[in-house]
């Protein structure tokens, strides 16, 4: 009996090994997908990702690309993505999403454009660190970003962006940084549960509320210059009435 539990323990073990083995060739996989997708997507004028070449199947190949760190160096999973300032252009890459394991990506100082994925959490949701700043993004920021709830760090300074600051994005626990400053961004700044300093909202001259000047501040200020205005004009048509008698 004893010797039957003992082979029923080892084919179970065995059954757990080969389980484990099949999940990571599939998320090395699904890694190696996530990169050949960013490269096809992304004009590279630079040819900064020349180094990304497909033909080894060597486990560890992809660690040693431009940008890339890996878990491993001798495992196809990937850590981080850090690709600033290399001249990159197109939208957002959403074969990201393949990057099941990735923690942190960097495409700061580039040239992409146009709006960001409405569901943007599906391809960055298990991000602790997204910087997508000093490029030409473009649209709404999506009220999706606040199920990205293991974000530490979230630039976006420096493109084109319109729109409201979602509430949701204030509600993000982790959430050390954000920064949005440069855009074009309207509205009130929702509460944060990390307060940001105001130099990370500047030059959006829509944007008001703490940290920044109270939003009703420029109209106040608007409304008393335009009775200044007016007095002044009533005391100067007084002035020449009395002068014409």
């Amino acid at each position: 009996m004893v010797e039957a539990k003992h082979r029923r323990m080892c084919s179970l073990f065995i059954v757990v090994i080969l389980l484990m083995s099949i999940h990571n060739c599939h998320c090395t996989q699904s890694d190696i997908d996530c990169l050949k997708s960013l490269q096809q997507s992304l004009d590279d004028p630079n040819n900064s990702l020349a180094s990304w070449k497909f033909q080894n199947n060597s486990e560890g190949y992809i660690c040693n690309f431009v940008g890339v760190e890996c878990w491993h160096p001798n495992e196809n999973r990937i850590l981080n993505i850090r690709l600033s300032s290399m001249g990159l252009q197109g939208p957002f890459p959403i074969g990201l999403a393949k990057c099941t394991s990735m923690t942190g990506l960097d495409l700061s100082d580039n040239q992409l454009s146009g709006p960001l994925p409405t569901d943007i959490s599906h391809y960055v949701g298990v991000l602790t660190a997204l910087d997508l700043s000093k490029n030409k993004f473009t649209g709404e920021l999506s009220d999706d970003l606040k199920n990205c709830v293991y974000l530490n760090v979230l630039k976006l300074d420096g493109n084109q962006l319109t729109g409201e600051i979602p509430s949701g994005i204030g509600q993000l626990r982790r959430l050390k940084t954000f920064s949005v400053a440069g855009n074009k961004l309207t509205g009130n700044i929702p509460p944060f549960a990390n307060p940001q300093p105001p130099e990370n909202f500047a030059n959006n001259e829509g944007l008001c509320g703490s940290p920044l000047a109270k939003c009703n501040s420029k109209k106040q200020t608007r409304v008393i210059d335009s009775r200044a205005l007016g007095v002044f004009l009533f005391i100067f048509l007084l002035f020449v009435i009395v002068l014409m008698l």
